[in-house]
């Protein structure tokens, strides 16, 4: 092949390459822009987690803030003077009824009684022999013996000495019980506080610091209050039977169940609200004195009530809204009406239907008629 033959065939070459280039460009632009006619206009979807609307039967609840309170409270104090001997609880310890807590030094005491006992043999003694005296004269008085004046005194003496016996047979009374309160013992069943007075000490009687509290636990009590608006409800269920109150100790425990059992005379006019009380069982000591918690108080049931999680509810400048799945998976805001939210669950009065779904997870990206796609969907309310 000659220079001028090669030269026109890597012309040539050149130019298909050039032709192939251009061809493929082509080819490839009219691949994208096809794709690109093919592919759906307008934002992706937003991803969303959706919980469906419930129809079911729901209790109609008070709720608020209650305060434990011990159904006994009991202030030990000593009934007599003298040094503490001992001390027989350690603190925040459950104590039984009749338990020996405090020991007052009982050797004054003893002493004491001893003496009323010796003393009230002795007036007894001469009681008897006055009373047998009185008798002899008595005889003596119907044998015309002694006159009525010398019969009198004697019956005087008797008498005396009757008296005397009886002041005697209560001061041995009052010394007995003197020495029984050496010994101070719980009057109840209940958990003892810190000892305020330690062994060693001297006590004096009713002082006005006592030895120890003694709280009772089982059962306890629990106060709280509701707006007065509350009270014609309360005492209309309260009169058609007894009416529960939960309350929730431990945020992991089950809620603890009692009976409201009082209802205050009056509303408080500071606050506009009236005073319940609860009694609770409490056998697991669950709820503590001083310890405040979330009340539940159950008036009725409402049949037929439509339930949402609280989290799809959204508030706005209109009021109350939700944002509703259809089946072509778009968003769409609905304005509903809400009766009362009860924790996580939400009661509607208006605006849904059983079987609808709510959105409860990605409202902030939603807006009218947005496409979304559902992920796994929560748990029903309960």
């Amino acid at each position: 092949m000659t220079t001028s033959s090669r030269r026109l065939f890597a012309a040539g070459v050149v130019v298909i390459a050039i032709v192939a280039a251009g061809l493929g460009t082509y080819f490839i632009a009219d691949s994208r822009a096809k794709e690109s006619r093919k592919a759906p206009k307008g934002p992706p979807a937003v991803p969303v987690t959706v919980a469906p609307v419930l129809q079911e039967t729901v209790p109609i609840r008070l709720q608020g803030i209650g305060n434990v309170e011990a159904y006994q409270t009991v202030a030990l104090k000593a009934r007599v003077d003298g040094q503490i001997m001992a001390v027989n609880f350690r603190e925040g310890d459950p104590v039984k009824k009749g338990a020996v807590l405090f020991r007052v030094d009982p050797r004054p005491y003893a002493a004491a009684l001893r003496q009323a006992e010796a003393n009230a043999l002795r007036d007894a003694a001469a009681r008897d022999q006055a009373r047998s005296q009185d008798r002899r004269y008595q005889d003596l008085l119907g044998k015309n013996f002694v006159s009525k004046e010398a019969y009198a005194q004697i019956r005087t003496n008797a008498e005396t000495a009757a008296a005397t016996a009886r002041a005697s047979e209560a001061a041995l009374e009052n010394a007995r019980l003197n020495f029984e309160y050496c010994t101070i013992a719980s009057p109840i069943d209940g958990y003892v506080g810190k000892v305020l007075l330690q062994a060693g000490n001297m006590v004096r009687a009713n002082d006005a610091n006592p030895l120890a509290v003694i709280n009772q636990v089982r059962p306890i009590y629990v106060n709280f209050a509701v707006p007065e608006r509350n009270l014609p409800e309360v005492r209309k269920y309260r009169a058609l039977g007894p009416l529960m109150v939960e309350t929730l100790p431990d945020p992991g425990s089950p809620p603890v169940r009692g009976r409201l059992i009082f209802v205050d005379n009056a509303v408080d006019p500071s606050t506009g609200t009236i005073r319940l009380r609860a009694q609770f069982d409490n056998t697991d000591a669950a709820l503590w004195p001083g310890q405040f918690v979330n009340v539940s108080l159950r008036l009725t049931e409402q049949a037929d009530a439509i339930v949402v999680p609280s989290s799809a509810v959204q508030n706005g400048p209109a009021g109350q809204y939700v944002y509703v799945v259809g089946v072509d998976l778009v968003a769409d805001l609905r304005k509903i009406t809400v009766l009362r939210t009860e924790g996580e669950r939400t009661i509607v009065e208006a605006g849904l239907q059983k079987g609808e779904r709510v959105v409860t997870r990605g409202q902030l990206r939603l807006g009218p008629k947005t496409r979304v796609q559902v992920g796994k969907p929560e748990a029903e309310p309960s």
